[in-house]
């Protein structure tokens, strides 16, 4: 193999391990320019079995999977974060949990009152199972620093807790199926001051469909069953990293976290 060839096919790889095809489906390798396997012969056609009797119309049917779906009931009767983290780990209702390495439940203190919100998982989450821990995560960490805050006074979600296949933007469908879990999350947690990163985050959260320009430097009000959270919706860090200029309508909003936060401690 010549060096662009050698070049050519890693550039190949890198592709499609961008795309989220990181690691092999089968156990052991395919040679897909081996010739085609000759035609087995055709067996002898078999007598139709007898038809079996139907159930009686009162009969009961097999129950579904218990961890196919999660009752509400069950969800709401997880009494503390570590016990919904358990039923999320029980739960088959998301797709993506199956081409999924790890569930990225949360990061940060669960004694945090901040709560930070996120769209997904993506390559460097999935491995370590936490959220924002890639270079988005990095600079997230540093914007709250610059504020005085660390991982120690913050908890960190996102709307998914699955990294969708090559990164892409989960559906409606996927996020509607963590939405129960996310909500007993915020319960649980009860946060004094939410953070929603991205438009994606904000429009699930607030029920919105204002675009995130429209939405972000405001503070909004999410209510939950007991209490009424402040909200203030921002631009993503995997956003501010494709478009640097932007980091100054981000920083604005981590100084309006900053007021928010020092006005609750008066």
């Amino acid at each position: 193999m010549t060096g662009s060839q050698a070049k050519a096919t890693a550039d190949v790889l890198a592709w499609y391990e961008a795309m989220g095809a990181d690691e092999a489906i089968g156990e052991a390798p395919v040679d897909r320019f081996a010739a085609p396997p000759a035609p087995k012969a055709k067996a002898a056609p078999q007598k139709p079995a007898a038809a079996r009797p139907r159930p009686a119309p009162n009969s009961a049917k097999p129950a579904a999977s218990a961890s196919a779906s999660m009752a509400p009931e069950s969800i709401e009767s997880a009494a503390t974060l570590e016990e919904l983290e358990a039923l999320v780990g029980q739960f088959e209702g998301c797709a993506l949990k199956r081409t999924a390495k790890n569930t990225c439940f949360y990061r940060g203190s669960t004694a945090a009152r901040i709560m930070l919100i996120g769209e997904a998982p993506g390559r460097d989450e999935d491995l370590q199972g936490k959220p924002f821990v890639g270079r988005a995560g990095q600079l997230l960490d540093r914007m709250l620093g610059a504020i005085g805050l660390d991982e120690s006074s913050v908890y960190i979600t996102n709307t998914i807790y699955w990294r969708p296949p090559g990164n892409r933007t989960p559906t409606p469908e996927e996020i509607g199926s963590c939405a129960p879990f996310l909500s007993r999350q915020i319960e649980l947690l009860k946060p004094d001051v939410m953070v929603l990163l991205g438009g994606a985050a904000a429009k699930s959260i607030l029920d919105v469909t204002d675009g995130i320009m429209r939405l972000r430097g405001r503070w909004k009000i999410y209510r939950t069953e007991t209490r009424d959270i402040p909200t203030l919706a921002t631009l993503h860090p995997a956003y501010l990293l494709r478009k640097p200029g932007e980091k100054r309508l981000a920083w604005r909003d981590m100084l309006m976290l900053k007021e928010r936060l020092e006005s609750l401690k008066t």
